[in-house]
């Protein structure tokens, strides 16, 4: 029996609702009816049958993998300004609850914590990456679905089955709308991202199949974010946004909150308003679910650099020539970067104006894979990218759409660079795709761990930094997102010296 086929529970009976409003008269179906073709309906049914025991144990290996990364990145990003900002502006330490804020010992309630862990996960842009989905999976979705396992008190096993049928989700109505959704300037990490929450959360609540659907057709009116604010905090915003939304869409549901669950198909709802008439594949939602998970292939992609990761390929080039040539800033005359002009229009920055402006900037990346044969969160440190001897190589760079690379190809991943030599000669070097993207081409060994020590090390000592290591690599023992998040909890110093 597939995945798809198994049944944990009987699946509830569908009727259709007419409901009445006050002083008897009939409301309009399109908030009530319970469409049972509905793709909202279709997805909850999967959803609410899928069981923990069901999972390949690859499933949960990435799993695994994705919560490693996503709890390294998050701490780091809690180092930013902008979730502070966000957990200013909400007064959320006026609002205690259950929930960690990362990077701290202080707690809220789980929208909050969502809001600003998801806002803080993709501060630094160095979080996972997803082909299918044309943006970040794991940081709309475990923000919200941890905030709210605290609560519950929800145990690791469970954490993984909300997380993997998020993802499998969110990446499935990519497949329907991908890769026309990201042309056309939506932002869909959280455009996306938001019904991966939402399907996560919902599993964890325990929601039925009408309560579940009706939860992914409130998120449709909460999608949102476009690349327009790419190179500013309100791109790491439309993360927490989303995350809370999911969230939230799944309490409102689990409430009785309603909405119309034909709001994917409606020919004013998702796919008409967000792609447009002729642009999405409603008949590919569906047609790869589970078979198999989308965190098992293409899997996650795992970024090796703090940066927009359509500047990662041009890097990883520029790397490989700067590691077999032996170059130096100095030898060089001339870089051409070539990449796909899809990944160029939000990267081709060649005066940066900021420190997250610079994360955008394929020219600035690229002259600081030459420099240093490393590209680090350091590079984006306030004014690093003003320093002069960065900002005159720059001017050497430039970027320009790859030749081969027409805008209707598939194939986006890849990169060029080309670098002229004083002495006349002229090297260059072309990938496929960058290190890390996936099961294809995965990082070198070793490479997620010091990655993870090197990000949770900003927040937490060295011992603490091992022993929440050890609990991810074990996520599954876990008894409780309580005893997980006290781990990342910071000691207030002030009381260990009066335990003292």
């Amino acid at each position: 029996m597939s995945f798809r086929e198994h049944t944990c529970s009987r699946r509830p009976e569908r009727r259709m609702i007419e409901e009445t409003a006050p002083g008897g008269t009939a409301q309009s179906r399109i908030f009530s009816w319970r469409n049972p073709m509905s793709l909202t309906v279709e997805l909850a049914k999967r959803v609410v049958t899928a069981c923990y025991d069901d999972l390949p144990k690859e499933a949960v290996e990435w799993a695994r993998t994705g919560l490693i990364d996503y709890t390294g990145v998050t701490l780091a990003g809690s180092t930013e300004p902008s979730g502070r900002i966000v957990g200013a502006a909400i007064e959320a330490a006026e609002q205690p609850g259950p929930s960690l804020i990362f990077g701290g010992n202080a707690r809220t309630t789980p929208l909050n914590a969502a809001l600003i862990n998801g806002t803080a996960a993709h501060a630094q842009d160095f979080d996972d990456c997803s082909n299918t989905m044309g943006g970040h999976p794991s940081a709309p979705i475990l923000p919200a679905a941890i905030a709210l396992g605290e609560k519950l008190g929800t145990g690791g096993r469970a954490l993984i089955l909300a997380y993997v049928l998020g993802f499998e989700a969110e990446t499935a109505i990519g497949r329907g709308v991908h890769l026309h959704h990201y042309d056309k300037g939506w932002h869909p990490t959280a455009t996306l991202g938001v019904f991966g929450a939402t399907a996560a959360c919902a599993k964890l609540l325990g929601l039925d199949e009408d309560k579940t659907a009706t939860a992914l057709a409130i998120a449709v009116s909460l999608s949102s974010g476009v690349k327009a604010n790419f190179g500013t905090m309100t791109k790491p915003l439309h993360v927490g946004h989303a995350s809370r939304h999911g969230l939230f869409a799944a309490l409102l549901a689990k409430e009785g909150f309603t909405a119309n669950q034909g709001a994917f198909e409606h020919k004013q709802g998702f796919f008409e308003v967000f792609n447009g008439k002729g642009a999405y594949w409603p008949e590919k939602v569906l047609s790869k679910w589970a078979a198999p998970f989308d965190i098992v292939d293409p899997a996650i992609a795992i970024k090796q650099y703090p940066c927009c990761a359509s500047t990662h390929p041009a890097i990883d080039a520029m790397i490989t020539l700067v590691d077999r040539e032996g170059l130096t800033p100095e030898m060089v005359k001339h870089v051409d970067s070539w990449t796909h002009p899809s990944r160029l229009q939000h990267t081709n920055r060649p005066d940066p104006q900021s420190p997250l402006d610079a994360k955008f900037s394929v020219q600035y990346c690229v002259a600081r894979a030459l420099m240093h044969g490393k590209v680090v969160m350091q590079h984006f440190d306030d004014g690093a990218y003003l320093e002069k001897d960065v900002q005159a190589l720059m001017q050497r760079v430039t970027a320009a759409p790859h030749p081969e690379m027409p805008v209707e190809s598939s194939d986006r991943l890849g990169a060029e660079i080309r670098v002229e030599l004083r002495d006349g000669r002229v090297l260059s070097v072309r990938v496929k795709c960058a290190r890390g993207r996936g099961a294809e081409a995965p990082l070198p060994a070793g490479k997620l761990k010091v990655k993870f020590e090197s990000c949770a090390g900003m927040v937490l000592p060295s011992d603490r930094v091992a022993a929440v290591y050890a609990a991810l690599e074990d996520f599954e023992s876990l008894k409780s997102m309580r005893q997980f998040t006290d781990l990342l909890a910071t000691r207030d110093p002030a009381a260990t010296a009066a335990a003292e």
